[in-house]
């Protein structure tokens, strides 16, 4: 289990069964709940019924002691003590790293576990891009085959290729890289004469 110098954001809700934490991923936001903690909210139901039916039956200020005595019922208390906030924490811990360069803390999608940091910190960045740009443009392509558009992407891809070959087929400024037609002596932007191709 991995150490981390510090909590990240979290926030306290309550749905009925009694207060638990949501931690937040510091790049996405994506949210991670923890459990709570259900059977001490029932041992301590079970004892406030108990003492506050008993205290309520005392003549006069029967109901304002079991009041004070029993507390806020946890099915609907947002308050969680620094103890209950830690073990939620820890419930929650699997689905985090921390980044060493910039110490954000991340949730798993967000964090490159073959170098060990964050993904915008990452020195495989470049393959990141490449993978996600190869991976949408086949999810592109095949939802253009299911809708029966897979020959107009073949189109492109051809056009692509075509201008790439043409790209090398220029003259080239050395200097700043600008195209221009073959035959043309001196770069228009610069006047640096041009590597013919």
């Amino acid at each position: 289990m991995p150490t981390f110098s510090r909590m990240p954001r979290y926030d306290i809700r309550n749905d009925g069964a009694g207060p638990y934490a949501i931690f937040y991923c510091d790049v996405c936001g994506r949210e991670f709940r923890s459990q709570p903690d259900v059977v001490a909210s029932v041992k301590q139901d079970l004892g406030r019924t108990a003492l506050g039916g008993f205290l309520r039956k005392v003549p006069l200020v029967g109901d304002s002691v079991a009041d004070n005595v029993v507390g806020e019922d946890p099915r609907s208390s947002y308050k969680m003590t620094p103890a209950q906030v830690e073990s939620a924490w820890k419930q929650c811990q699997v689905h985090f790293r921390e980044c060493p360069t910039c110490n954000r803390i991340v949730c798993l999608s967000d964090f490159d576990t073959q170098s060990g940091f964050c993904q915008e910190d990452s020195p495989r960045t470049n393959e990141i891009s490449e993978a996600r740009g190869a991976q949408a443009g086949a999810a592109i392509k095949g939802f253009a085959t299911a809708f029966g558009l897979g020959g107009a992407l073949d189109n492109v891809g051809k056009a692509v290729e075509a201008a790439g070959r043409a790209t090398t087929q220029m003259a080239q400024c050395p200097k700043d890289g600008t195209l221009a037609t073959p035959g043309t002596k001196f770069c228009p932007e610069c006047g640096t004469p041009m590597t013919q191709p």
